[in-house]
């Protein structure tokens, strides 16, 4: 199989199917399409995540190790985008792991065409693991939504084994938000500029002792700051002095929002550092984030939490009045350079 930049490639596994076609991803003329391509996907399978050219740019610009020109490959009939299929690998405490992720018009389905690109991310990662200079067990990874049944059936044909939930929580913001004050010596403040690095850094401490914690990179930094629909005034931080403590770095996504009839913020990430633990301190943050949300016309607070968060996330979630939608599943299977 070629994997030449911006190229056509041909996979020996491919459906017979009029006008099929493949090559490489081209970051000057494909980001509608595969934004496109995404949407129609996500809107058919329910899935809540439904990116805009700008962000998905921003995203691969600082995708570190990730190249979207070497590392995503899009399926095309008569020069639209039906298919698509990418991976990325990062160093994790398990060894490192090579996500795959892949998307299939509701009209292209169960023709073979999701195995064929599926098998193409498989042999792109493995060219990666020959060259990256990664040690340790390496593993294949995906996260599809239990719901997505296709995706399910695909992974489990092909030798992928089920090895943690995942929860989407949402929060009806119209009930009552209890008014939690911080622990002593605590306060919220606005987020600088200048303090970026060390909030983000906090965070990174804290996630830390999270299941299979991922390194995460200048250029993740970067990336998470560059964010066209990033607004820190609705993040909440609390600091102890000069150290912060914790903090909940919420979003509002409008395109998203737009495309599924919502009025939705998300606590995209909570986080608490070891020494301010077990004293009510994420429960306050996620309070004033949802007193936040509220305030800036949002109808419901959204987030994801590991089902086995050794925190206790999920408790102090379902207490503020998080309630479980959606699950997703994490398929792993054992990978060979």
């Amino acid at each position: 199989m070629t994997t030449s930049l911006q190229r056509e490639v041909r996979l020996p596994d491919a459906p017979r199917l009029a006008g099929l076609t493949f090559r490489t991803f081209d970051p000057a003329r494909d980001y509608e399409g595969f934004v496109a391509l995404i949407r129609e996907a996500h809107l058919a399978d329910g899935i809540d995540w439904i990116p805009t050219v700008e962000n998905l740019r921003t995203e691969h610009e600082h995708g570190g190790d990730f190249d979207p020109r070497r590392d995503l490959l899009l399926a095309f009939v008569d020069e639209t985008a039906v298919g698509a299929s990418e991976t990325n690998v990062r160093s994790r405490e398990l060894g490192p792991t090579h996500h795959v992720e892949g998307w299939v018009s509701p009209a292209f389905r169960r023709r073979g065409l999701g195995r064929a690109l599926l098998h193409w991310a498989e042999a792109r990662a493995r060219e990666v693991a020959r060259v990256d200079g990664r040690t340790g067990e390496r593993t294949l990874s995906s996260w599809p939504d239990e719901a997505q049944a296709g995706a399910v059936a695909l992974y489990e044909s092909e030798g992928y084994s089920i090895v943690r939930y995942g929860f989407m929580m949402l929060r009806d913001l119209s009930e009552p938000i209890a008014d939690l004050p911080l622990p002593d010596g605590l306060e919220i403040r606005p987020v600088a500029a200048a303090d970026h690095r060390r909030i983000w850094d906090a965070d990174v401490e804290a996630f830390r002792d999270h299941w299979n914690a991922g390194e995460r990179t200048d250029a993740d930094f970067e990336g998470w700051f560059a964010s066209p629909e990033l607004d820190t005034s609705l993040w909440r931080v609390a600091w102890d002095g000069n150290e912060v403590a914790g903090s909940v770095m919420n979003f509002i996504y409008p395109t998203e929002n737009e495309a599924l009839g919502l009025q939705r913020g998300w606590l995209d990430h909570v986080s608490v550092r070891r020494p301010w633990r077990r004293r009510g301190l994420a429960s306050a943050l996620i309070a004033s984030s949802m007193g936040g949300l509220l305030a800036a016309g949002m109808d419901e607070a959204a987030l994801g939490v590991d089902a086995e968060n050794p925190t206790g996330a999920l408790h102090v979630y379902e207490n503020l009045g998080f309630r479980r939608t959606r699950t997703g599943v994490q398929y792993r299977k054992p990978m060979r350079a």
